[in-house]
């Protein structure tokens, strides 16, 4: 640790959001860095809304920081491998320009009054940046509904205690296609050395559809070179319900509701076959934004059948992601549930 200079950001009021790009649904993120500015790698990963240290561990970050300190050492003769570790953003380059943004914060926080309220928090950048998108339309990219997903979606968990070691692969899934093995340690992807996990899912993050991602492997005393294959729509697969940014997800896409999916006990106990939609209201917002759904008529303990004419089985992840693409805003959506055995239905209009 002595051999970094540590600095702490603890506010995204003015950042440079075309340097400092990660997931903005984290924690904690660590970005190493030259003083001109190259990045080396980026350390912080989630997957969970209760268990947020799971991807994570100080193990982990103690290999990320020696992984760094050798690319520091070979510095400025690796600079060409570094160059993809940084992409453009968004239209914004920092977060005070977003629409939704704009106007509501300076580039300092208020030490002297409100700090909290003047804190532009990790999670509303990615907030304003999905926002943004619904403005515009119908259509809003899988990049920006499914961000920084898991190498899980492509049947691959990482050991969070190493750098991006293989624990497990899923058959059929496309790492098993790739060739990836358990115990195989990623080295490279995409010509960019690989620090931590988190720098394995800005690549995904980066990836176009369709493609291949070139990777290379330790796999023993050898090298490997594999071919990852991303196909198209392959995000949609990923549960974005655990991520901070969802909570606003709601507000647009559904009134307000925070939803599950009924256990197969609970599917049996409502006589709900497994292939239909069934989600249960385990929160409805009341204030705001939060409660249309709510004055509409919809309470906690109610069981969706039914949304926007679609009844087979969703998550709530898939109602977000039905609503970006296919609803603008204003449309009026019809709502089915069960409640206390009956069936009732409500229409409210999206946001």
């Amino acid at each position: 640790m002595d051999q970094f200079v540590r600095v702490r950001l603890i506010q995204c009021n003015s950042v440079d959001l075309n340097l400092f790009h990660f997931d903005y649904d984290l924690t904690f993120a660590a970005f190493f860095m030259n003083a001109d500015k190259t990045l080396y790698g980026r350390y912080g990963t989630r997957s969970s809304h209760d268990d947020a240290e799971s991807d994570i561990s100080i193990e982990g970050f103690s290999k990320a920081m020696q992984k760094a300190l050798e690319l520091h050492k070979a510095y400025p003769a690796n600079k060409v491998s570094l160059a993809g570790k940084v992409a453009a953003f968004s239209e914004f380059k920092i977060p005070q320009e977003f629409p939704h943004l704009e106007g509501r914060f300076q580039p300092w926080l208020d030490f002297e009054g409100k700090v909290a309220a003047s804190c532009i928090h990790c999670h509303m950048v990615g907030e304003a940046k999905r926002r943004f998108a619904r403005s515009k339309g119908v259509n809003v990219d899988d990049k920006t509904i499914y961000p920084w997903p898991m190498p899980d979606v492509l049947g691959m968990s990482l050991d969070p205690k190493e750098i991006a070691k293989v624990n497990t692969v899923v058959p059929d899934y496309p790492a098993h296609q790739a060739g990836f093995k358990a115990g195989d340690e990623i080295l490279k992807m995409e010509g960019q050395p690989v620090v931590s996990i988190a720098d394995v899912q800005w690549v995904l993050h980066q990836a176009k559809e369709p493609s291949t991602i070139q990777v290379i492997a330790k796999r023993g005393n050898d090298q490997v070179q594999l071919k990852l294959p991303i196909a198209k729509g392959w995000r949609r697969t990923s549960d974005i319900g655990w991520r901070t940014t969802s909570w606003d997800l709601r507000r647009m896409a559904a009134g307000g509701l925070k939803m599950r999916n009924l256990t197969d006990e609970e599917l049996n106990e409502h006589q709900i076959d497994s292939d239909k939609l069934a989600l249960l209201v385990e929160h409805a917002g009341k204030y705001g934004d939060h409660g249309v759904a709510h004055r509409a008529g919809l309470m906690k303990g109610d069981i969706l059948v039914e949304f926007d004419g679609i009844s087979t089985s969703m998550r709530e992840t898939e109602i977000f992601a039905h609503v970006l693409r296919n609803r603008p805003i204003g449309t009026e959506v019809q709502i089915r549930i069960i409640r206390n055995g009956k069936k009732k239905s409500f229409r409210f209009k999206l946001q």
